[in-house]
């Protein structure tokens, strides 16, 4: 997850990030399939837009996922997830192991997702917004047959202000309000918030997606906070104005999105709700974890085909998820035992 810095008192976020990039003409970082590793988290909504961009995409023979656990400590994301607490491809137990290998003493934080070159064991980039975008435009040829454009060339100057006023005050106007320091800095984060999913609740009303009739980086990255909105925003980050399910056009919209496969079949409800309650003790001293709410609702259907459009354009849904990626059924009510979602 992107650090913040905890200034008081309105929350500011560290956007300090290694921006080193891997494309097809880099000599430094060419694109070179089998030699980076993914290194994200469940838990973490910047880190689960690389995870669905690089199923979406296809490019999990090209590039390998290593998952860290839903807590951390101050020092670094961990791999105990994995047999001995080692990534088995890194063999590292703390994802600063590899910042560290290639900047000695890294100053600010770990943070995921992040690429690492498996060679050399040392962090490529945490750039998380330009990672995103290189799969889609760097790594071409190791997509899958069918893969969507999710960043058409047509749309990029009419995505680019959406993207960033749902950065700014959706995926960031989250934290804005749960961090903040005061209640004069909670009461404008909070009217910020709900003034920009007003927005988002006029625009989807009448488009399926937020550019049009078919999935975009735009979906992918307001879908990360809205999945997350009511077991974890609506109470830990007391953005409780309304619940996603009190918003008709955009809880129908996020349902939609859940549905599809490459959404919904990549969360963890029960990590993401472990990492923020037990992590975030200046929020939650006691660290105890809620057990609601009830995710039943995010399997009903959404009605949202009338409005046309097509999910992926003239692409596919990507195939099905390999047994090491799966979400285990228990942490998600949408899975069946396989990993797929349920029809």
């Amino acid at each position: 997850m992107a650090q913040g810095s905890y200034v008081e008192p309105t929350f500011e976020r560290d956007t300090r990030y290694i921006n080193d990039r891997i494309t097809r003409d880099s000599e430094e970082w060419p694109v070179e399939p089998g030699r980076y590793r993914l290194v994200a988290a469940r838990a973490c909504p910047w880190a689960s837009r690389a995870i669905m961009m690089r199923r979406l995409l296809g490019l999990e023979d090209a590039i390998s996922l290593g998952l860290c656990g839903p807590t951390h400590d101050s020092d670094s994301w961990t791999f105990d997830l994995d047999e001995g607490g080692l990534d088995p491809v890194l063999r590292i137990p703390r994802l600063k192991d590899a910042y560290d290998k290639r900047f000695p003493g890294y100053p600010r934080g770990i943070t995921v997702p992040a690429v690492v070159d498996v060679p050399t064991g040392g962090v490529v980039t945490n750039d998380f917004a330009q990672m995103t975008l290189d799969f889609v435009t760097e790594w071409t040829q190791f997509h899958r047959e069918g893969a969507p454009d999710l960043w058409p060339v047509d749309l990029r100057d009419e995505m680019a202000p959406v993207m960033k006023r749902i950065y700014t005050e959706v995926n960031n106007g989250v934290y804005r309000c749960g961090f903040a320091g005061t209640q004069e800095a909670y009461d404008a984060a909070y009217e910020r918030l709900f003034t920009a999913l007003d927005w988002l609740e006029e625009r989807l009303s009448s488009q399926r997606y937020l550019m049009g009739e078919h999935l975009t980086v735009a979906d992918i990255r307001l879908f990360t906070t809205l999945v997350r909105f009511d077991p974890v925003y609506h109470g830990h980050f007391k953005c409780n104005r309304s619940k996603l399910t009190e918003l008709p056009t955009l809880w129908a919209y996020a349902r939609d999105l859940f549905q599809t496969p490459g959404f919904g079949d990549t969360v963890d409800f029960v990590q993401i709700k472990r990492h923020y309650y037990e992590v975030h003790r200046d929020v939650n001293p006691t660290g105890i974890v809620p057990l609601g709410p009830d995710l039943s609702g995010w399997r009903t259907a959404h009605g949202r085909e009338s409005l046309g459009g097509s999910p992926f354009g003239d692409g596919t849904a990507p195939g099905d998820i390999a047994p090491a990626e799966r979400v285990p059924q228990a942490n998600n009510p949408a899975v069946g035992p396989d990993g797929q979602l349920l029809r």
